[in-house]
């Protein structure tokens, strides 16, 4: 088979690989489409560790069975399907709660840390456990169902904040995940959805999107306009979707006293912190990894346009230009590109 090869940092390979063989409980998938992550970029260069090479990434694909193990009944050749980009156990305390992002054996689709090397969807097959594969309606597009991860991936986070309402939400960072985290929060049914980013042209999208309001902190004073918007309160939760300090700082600023902060982006391994702020205003912090078991839900939602992931797919390749394009969204301005999907 063809594959796109991490071969060393910042480089690309198109190779012939060889075809996986699915063990007894897995399936052969032919990938049909797969989208570049941020968190792709970020290991391609080298600078998350957590994309050693040779390595074939890419872990949100969609495609079709194309072979099944002994032991895989639930498919069969011809099925159109997606995966979990987590591979869990299935056996651990976490699994049997319910919480497969956290399985104490989790493997990643196309990670490959010091720990384990697992190949990913830059390529066209791949083999995964049949427990983690999910059959797509028919009028589904192969495009629009490798968005399925980073959906469940907002799904999750607005989750995060359980039974607690947020009628005021605010997000901070509107990339790909913080438009549909927007998104998200407008089916949970949170009444004012505000947008917080740098770049005006991320904003309108966010506008057409659900969001109520929009604020550029590089123009605005935005916890004025929240203290406006919230008479003096703060806003009931808001989600970090960079993970950086003056973000993390900011989406801590801005919630009231007593507040929900959802801590979705992790861009940099540790921050400056103010614990004082989040101590002595009794704030609840929330963690939020991956999804865990919302790939039905974010099927359905997309299916119905609920969560509408047309607006951002910026672009669709095939795998020998993805070295190309890994370099486009690498650049300074590699920001303007939300989705780019390669075509196997």
């Amino acid at each position: 088979m063809k594959a796109l090869v991490l071969t060393a940092p910042s480089t690309l390979e198109l190779q012939d690989f060889p075809t996986p063989t699915p063990a007894d409980d897995e399936v052969l998938i032919r990938i049909r489409a797969c989208g570049i992550c941020g968190s792709d970029i970020h290991g391609w260069d080298g600078s998350s560790g957590r994309r050693n090479p040779p390595l074939i990434m890419g872990h949100e694909a969609a495609g079709e069975i194309a072979a099944t193990g002994r032991h895989a009944r639930r498919f069969k050749p011809g099925d159109r399907v997606t995966f979990d980009s987590t591979i869990y156990c299935g056996e651990c305390d976490d699994c049997r709660a319910g919480r497969i992002n956290l399985c104490a054996h989790r493997r990643v689709v196309g990670v490959s840390p010091s720990e384990y090397k697992q190949h990913g969807a830059f390529a066209e097959f791949l083999a995964v456990p049949e427990r983690i594969v999910h059959a797509l309606p028919p009028d589904l597009s192969f495009e629009h169902a490798a968005m399925i991860e980073p959906v469940s991936i907002a799904i999750h986070a607005v989750g995060r904040l359980g039974s607690h309402r947020a009628d005021t939400a605010v997000v901070v960072g509107a990339g790909m995940i913080g438009l549909l985290i927007v998104q998200a929060l407008r089916w949970a049914g949170a009444k004012t959805i505000v947008a917080v980013d740098l770049e005006n042209t991320r904003l309108e999208l966010a506008r057409t999107l659900g969001a109520t309001h929009t604020f550029n902190s590089r123009t605005d004073d935005v916890p004025a306009e929240i203290a406006k918007l919230t008479n003096q309160h703060g806003a009931d939760a808001t989600f970090e979707v960079v993970g950086i300090t003056p973000t993390t700082q900011l989406a801590i600023q801005l919630v009231r006293r007593g507040g929900h902060v959802v801590l979705v982006g992790n861009l940099s391994a540790k921050i400056d912190f103010p614990l004082q702020s989040a101590v002595t205003r009794e704030l609840t912090l929330h963690g939020t990894c991956g999804s865990a078991g919302e790939y039905p839900l974010c099927i359905d939602l997309i299916a119905r346009r609920v969560i509408d992931v047309a607006p951002l797919i910026a672009a669709r390749a095939s795998l020998d230009e993805g070295a190309a394009w890994f370099q486009r969204l690498s650049a300074p301005d590699g920001g303007k590109y939300m989705k780019v999907i390669l075509e196997p």
